[in-house]
C-alpha cells in the first residue's frame, strides 16, 4: 500500500550543503517533497531560485520553514512579523501549503506580546496556508534550565489552530510524543520526524537511533485524521561524505514509510 502521507525531506537534514544540494539529494534518495529551512543561505530565501530547483529535480517545495532560528533574526527583515510575513509570501509561491513557525523569544517585543493575535491576523491574509507552530524545548545555560520563548516551549498551552509535532524537541524536553499528539489534537498538521534519547538535548537523531516512540507515531497517524505531511529533520553533520549523507537520508525515509504503510497501532490505556 502506497502512504497517502507525503514524505518529505528538511533542507536542514543536508547541513553543512546547501540548500540545492537538499533538493539533489531528495531525489536521488526519492523523497516526495521537501520542506526548506529559510536561512542564511541565499537561495533558500528565493522564490525564484528554488522553484527552478524544484522542477530541474521534480521535487516540490510542500512546507517552508520561516527564519525562527537565533541565526536567522536579520534574514529579509529584523521585524519578525515581516520575516513571517515573507515565509507566507514565499509558501503560496511555491505553491506549498504548509509553513512551520516557532514559539516567540521572550525578547521580542511586540511579537512576543501580541503572537497569538497577530498570528491569526496573518492567517487571515494568507487563508490557503497552514500555519503549524512547532513544540520546542528548554535550554541549559550556565548550569540551569531557561524557557527563552514566550510564553513557553509548548505550544498547546497556549493554543493554536495548527502544530507542528517535532520529536527530537519531545526527546529534548522530557515529554511523551504521544501524549503531546493527543494535546495537539485535530490540529496536528505536520510532523518533524527526528529521534532523540531524551538526554535534554535536540539531537535529530535518524528515527530509530533513538528511544522516542517514532514508529508508534507514524502508525498512530491514520487513526488522528492526519492530513498533513511528515518531514524528516535529521542531523547529519558528521556524515564522512555525500554517501554517507545519503544513506542516511534513505534509512530515514525507509523508516518513515514503512511505519506508516502500517495499520493505526491500538494505544493502550
Amino acid at each position: 500500500m502506497t502512504s497517502r502521507v507525503p514524505v518529505l525531506l528538511s533542507s536542514s537534514s543536508v547541513f553543512p550543503e546547501p540548500t540545492a544540494a537538499a533538493f539533489e539529494m531528495a531525489a536521488t534518495v526519492g523523497y516526495d517533497g521537501l520542506e526548506v529551512m529559510v536561512w542564511t543561505d541565499a537561495v533558500s530565501q528565493d522564490a525564484g531560485a528554488l522553484k527552478g530547483l524544484a522542477d530541474h529535480y521534480g521535487v516540490p517545495v510542500l512546507s517552508v520553514h520561516a527564519p525562527c532560528l537565533l541565526v536567522t533574526q536579520r534574514v529579509w527583515s529584523s521585524d519578525p512579523w515581516e520575516r513571517l510575513t515573507r515565509a507566507a509570501q514565499l509558501a503560496e509561491t511555491l505553491g506549498a501549503p504548509t509553513v512551520v513557525v516557532h514559539p516567540p523569544f521572550r525578547w521580542q517585543g511586540d511579537y512576543a506580546r501580541n503572537f497569538a493575535e497577530g498570528l491569526t491576523k496573518v492567517r487571515g491574509r494568507h487563508p490557503d496556508l497552514t500555519f503549524a507552530v512547532e513544540n520546542m524545548f528548554p535550554v541549559k545555560m550556565a548550569g540551569r534550565w531557561v524557557v527563552p520563548y514566550n510564553p513557553g516551549w509548548d505550544p498547546t498551552e497556549t493554543g493554536f489552530n495548527a502544530y507542528t509535532l517535532d520529536l527530537s524537541h519531545c526527546a529534548a524536553s522530557r515529554v511523551d510524543a504521544l501524549e503531546m499528539a493527543d494535546r495537539m489534537g485535530a490540529g496536528l498538521r505536520h510532523v518533524h520526524l527526528g529521534d532523540g534519547t531524551g538526554e535534554g538535548r535536540d539531537e535529530h537523531l535518524v528515527p530509530g537511533r533513538g528511544n522516542q516512540p517514532c514508529a508508534e507515531l507514524l502508525r498512530s497517524l491514520a487513526g488522528r485524521g492526519f492530513t498533513g505531511s511528515v518531514a524528516l529533520e535529521i542531523n547529519t553533520r558528521k556524515a564522512a561524505s555525500r554517501p554517507a549523507r545519503e544513506a542516511d537520508l534513505r534509512e530515514a525515509l525507509a523508516f518513515a514509510r514503512r511505519h506508516l504503510e502500517t495499520s493505526p497501532a491500538v494505544r493502550q490505556a
